[in-house]
């Protein structure tokens, strides 16, 4: 199996608006994701896990170090190449409302990275897009303030699928949802994965939910790595106090040990 995502040695140094020592939020972490796999990234706000994802998918120039997706180094390419980058490795992000035009019928957000398609071909292809992620096509002519939040995370994932991409990066997805509805997105991802072969990257503050998606894990704290593997054994046995930590902040069932 081959790896897809390798990053080695990233560190990011954000400067400090008074002039004084520069915030590292990641330090030297490395890791590298097998094509097909389902990888999380775990830790709090301010772990670094955000940050990585965002170099990842060049949105956020690292310090030091390299990330490459599919043999691109996503920061030292040519220009040529990093444009092939969309049609490799896509995102869906916490807050789908955000990132939507509010101004925008859903149809147009989903295709909005297919260019050169005419009207009816590209509304063919959202309604195929929407149905795909368990949505109607009718959908294709409402507008995000139309759709519940659960709806909106489909469309996003959609938008994503567009480009028939071979890694997804979701951050954060179903933390803004209820707990039946997480449940929902996390089986249309995983379910999407195994249909697609595609590999997906879940960044994520709670160990439960990267426990139902990923096979394997790095736990992030204080922008370093601080333990990997499998999470049905980082969750039995975690080596490491801060993961300890993030274990005994599962929500648990009455009378579940």
């Amino acid at each position: 199996m081959s790896a897809i995502v390798v990053a080695e040695h990233l560190t990011k140094k954000f400067r400090s608006r008074y002039g004084g020592e520069p915030t590292v939020a990641v330090d030297d972490v490395s890791f590298a994701v097998n094509e097909g796999e389902s990888f999380g990234i775990v830790g709090e706000s301010g772990s670094g896990k955000t940050t990585v994802a965002r170099m990842m998918l060049g949105l956020v120039s690292p310090s030091s170090g390299s990330v490459a997706v599919d043999g691109i180094d996503v920061w030292g390419g040519t220009r040529g190449e990093r444009r092939t980058l969309p049609k490799i490795i896509q995102a869906v992000f916490q807050d789908p409302f955000s990132s939507m035009n509010p101004r925008m019928r859903i149809g147009r957000i989903v295709t909005e990275g297919l260019l050169g398609l005419a009207a009816d071909d590209r509304r063919t292809e959202a309604g195929r897009l929407l149905q795909m992620v368990g949505l109607s096509e009718r959908n294709v002519g409402v507008f995000p303030r139309q759709l519940s939040g659960g709806q909106r995370q489909r469309v996003a994932i959609a938008r994503a699928l567009a480009m028939d991409p071979r890694v997804i990066v979701a951050d954060e997805p179903v933390s803004a949802l209820d707990v039946s509805l997480q449940g929902q997105i996390l089986n249309l991802l995983a379910e999407l994965g195994d249909k697609y072969g595609l590999t997906s990257i879940m960044v994520s503050h709670d160990l439960g939910v990267v426990r139902q998606y990923c096979s394997r894990i790095i736990v992030m704290s204080k922008g370093q790595v601080v333990e990997e593997g499998d999470p049905d054994r980082i969750l039995r046995e975690p080596e490491h106090s801060y993961t300890r930590k993030l274990v005994a902040a599962i929500p648990r069932l009455p009378g579940e040990q």
